[in-house]
């Protein structure tokens, strides 16, 4: 046998290079991962920025539906979208055909497309192939994939927050003084921060809050001697968009193609589709069944900033609408029922009432007999009022006195201060009887 030549021989016996070709396939796999890894890393990142903006398109589309139609506010929401995706740049990412309006489960998790609805939107913001905007690729170009397609979508709803169907609400602070019962179920919230002082009890599932609750102001000794209110607090604030509203109110309350008309408050005339001409009366005459007329809307104007217009002792006015920028004033067990007073007055005591002034029929929460009081200015109840199915909504602050178990079903909201005295026995509905409250729509984020 022939011997290999020497040099062959030692370089068969050498093993310096025996990762030489391991390497090598180890380098191609690792090139392979860093390469997928930053095209998923790119299609995050751009995901991230169509679900920002499909987010923002879906806020903006269901605020604006609040008093545009759905083609205005499609249109809106697409430009707030683009702000952050401009065509120029990224390409066709959301169009009008990208949202819809309609109805949102939240036990199914399900959205429900119906073009007339104003509860809930989806929006879909996507870079597609088919729309030549694709999510352009590195690595996988040598696997012949170029582009990659994103999509997400977004869902806003409307929602109304407990405090505002039944509770008391106010920007500044709300004062409750003592020896009150709150039932479950109902909420007292200050946007400043709630004082409250001996020997009120909180029924469970009752709510007390304000942005830090830490600023309960409460004597020494005020949990032992408030049972519920320590499980009862909360820290939250909220825009008090109903207040936002007032002016609204006002010019459209007799309006029946408006949110705030109310068919069980005014007549509407068969052949036209209108309420019937205003009522105009004097603010010397005297709020009664003589002058009231039931289903009509009541103009009173003064001409002096403390003239007022009075509701005489022991009346009961029925269904109908008043507007006026009188100072309005309840006598002695004064009741109204199925009835909105507005008053532009922006004095401290635009509504004001002797003892027993009554808003709302105490008929045990049940549907109908709800009255509602708004005004610019302040409202002022010494003593003995009684809420039953009832809202009252200050642009300055409220404060009352209630009959011992007379409110039963009450939405109070303030721009100042609430101020309620002792012995305040609050009874819970759970929005029942209260159908005809206004309300602001709030918006959140469903998925």
């Amino acid at each position: 046998m022939t011997l290999l030549p020497r040099i062959l021989q030692k370089f068969t016996r050498r093993e310096d290079g025996a990762l030489t070709a391991f390497g090598l396939f180890l380098s191609i796999a690792m090139i392979c991962v860093g390469g997928l890894g930053l095209d998923v890393a790119n299609a995050i990142m751009v995901r991230t920025h169509l679900q920002v903006a499909a987010d923002s398109a879906a806020h903006a589309a269901l605020v604006a539906r609040e008093y545009k139609t759905a083609d205005q506010a499609k249109v809106i929401g697409v430009s707030v979208a683009q702000t952050s995706l401009p065509a120029s740049t990224f390409g066709d990412t959301i169009n009008v055909n990208d949202i819809h309006f309609g109805t949102w489960d939240a036990t199914t998790q399900t959205f429900s497309v119906d073009p007339t609805s104003d509860e809930a939107v989806r929006v879909s913001t996507q870079r597609l192939q088919s729309r030549t905007n694709g999510v352009s690729t590195y690595f996988l170009q040598f696997v012949g994939l170029y582009n990659i397609d994103v999509v997400t979508q977004s869902v806003f709803e409307t929602y109304r927050p407990t405090c505002f169907l039944e509770g008391f609400v106010a920007a500044d602070i709300v004062d409750i003084q003592s020896n009150s019962t709150f039932g479950n179920g109902f909420c007292i919230h200050s946007n400043e921060h709630v004082e409250i002082n001996n020997g009120n009890t909180f029924n469970n599932g009752t709510i007390v809050s304000m942005p830090n609750k830490a600023d309960l102001v409460i004597p020494t000794d005020g949990f032992s001697s408030n049972p519920g209110l320590q499980s009862a607090l909360r820290s939250g604030s909220y825009q008090l968009r109903v207040l936002d509203r007032i002016t609204d109110v006002i010019t459209y309350v007799d309006d029946p193609t408006s949110t705030y008309f109310r068919s069980d408050y005014v007549d509407i005339d068969p052949l036209t589709g209108l309420p019937p001409a205003r009522v105009t009366l004097s603010h010397k005459d005297k709020l009664n069944n003589s002058n009231w007329t039931p289903g009509a809307v009541h103009e009173v104007n003064c001409n002096a900033s403390n003239q007022k217009v009075t509701i005489p002792a022991n009346t009961v006015l029925q269904r109908g609408v008043l507007i006026t920028n009188c100072k309005v004033s309840f006598g002695a067990n004064s009741e109204i029922q199925d009835i909105i007073m507005i008053s532009t007055s922006t004095q401290d005591d635009a509504f004001n009432g002797a003892s027993g002034a009554t808003i709302g029929r105490d008929d045990g929460c049940a549907v109908g007999g709800g009255s509602q009081l708004v005004t610019m200015g302040g409202m002022q109840f010494p003593s003995d009022l009684q809420v039953y199915g009832g809202q009252l909504i200050a642009a300055k602050d409220i404060s009352f006195a209630a009959r011992i178990g007379g409110i039963e079903g009450v939405s109070m909201v303030a721009g100042g201060v609430i101020d309620g005295s002792s012995l305040i026995n609050v009874g819970f509905c759970g929005g029942l009887g209260m159908d005809n409250n206004f309300m602001a729509e709030y918006f959140r984020l469903a998925t």
